[in-house]
């Protein structure tokens, strides 16, 4: 593996699991946490899949900032939906769908080539890459 320079490191700290309190070292985080209606938790407050996704896509923009070129990302919109699922009793995982609109591209080709670009480099694409299902497509 690739020895990795490390320009940042971002802290969080948790108490309570799913049903607690997460926050940053600099305070600029400080949440509650539950688990989602969906999967039978109270709902009402921010949980870790949202985290993933807000962090997904704001990572994946900044990639796709770095490859765009002269294509203008004016009026661009990254969505990150984060799956939470099982693949049996007591066996968690996630899957990622990322849909990418770039009104500014020449056509829906070339904004689907800089998605998969942006993909190639997105440190959080990186991170992973053949450990979960990863979707990127470009969108009207």
């Amino acid at each position: 593996m690739e020895k990795l320079n490390i320009d940042y490191t971002a802290v969080a700290i948790n108490t309570g699991g799913r049903k607690g309190h997460v926050k940053t070292d600099d305070g600029l985080l400080d949440f509650d946490v539950a688990m989602p209606k969906e999967i039978g938790g109270e709902g009402g407050k921010t949980n870790p899949e949202q985290f993933f996704a807000a962090g997904y896509a704001s990572c994946f923009g900044g990639a796709l900032g770095a490859v765009a070129g002269k294509t203008s990302l004016r009026d661009s919109e990254i969505k990150a939906k984060v799956h939470l699922g099982n693949y049996g009793p007591g066996s968690f995982g996630l899957a990622v769908d990322i849909e990418v609109k770039i009104p500014h591209a020449a056509s829906l080709e070339d904004a689907q080539k800089l998605v998969d670009a942006a993909h190639e480099v997105c440190p959080y694409s990186k991170a992973t890459r053949g450990n979960i299902e990863v979707t990127v497509k470009a969108v009207v």
